[in-house]
């Protein structure tokens, strides 16, 4: 039979792809890496200060993505939504074997910053507070 698609990609996606290239050339792949690398540093020992624990061993963690374990007596579900409902931050609850057991914080990109490292965490901060955890 005659071949058909059943979409066809938005041209957005493709400019916003050579744009996004384009981006990491001027900056420079390395650079680039280290931005991460230094947005993660410093997300991983605020998390450390507060007295809460990455799932991974740091020299396997990825610095663009940090799963947090949940600390016990916390509702996982309420601290995602009081940081989405209050800071339009949307953190992802653990999946699988850990629904309920981590959240999963992205930086990358745009978001590889100090200042959105510092904002998630006291985003976070105040969530866990609500919830009587002394941080």
């Amino acid at each position: 039979g005659a071949r058909s698609y059943h979409h066809t990609a938005p041209i957005s996606m493709c400019y916003a792809l050579r744009e996004a290239l384009e981006i990491v050339r001027e900056e420079g792949l390395e650079n680039r890496w280290q931005k991460h690398r230094d947005a993660a540093e410093m997300f991983w020992a605020g998390l450390k200060e507060m007295g809460l624990e990455p799932l991974v061993a740091h020299e396997h963690r990825l610095p663009t993505l940090t799963t947090i374990k949940v600390p016990q007596g916390i509702d996982p579900k309420q601290v995602t939504n009081f940081i989405l409902h209050n800071y339009g931050i949307e953190i992802g609850n653990g999946l699988g074997d850990l629904a309920g057991k981590v959240w999963r914080v992205g930086l990358m990109g745009v978001n590889a910053t100090p200042l959105i490292s510092m904002t998630v965490l006291s985003a976070l901060r105040n969530a866990l507070r609500q919830q009587g955890y002394k941080c």
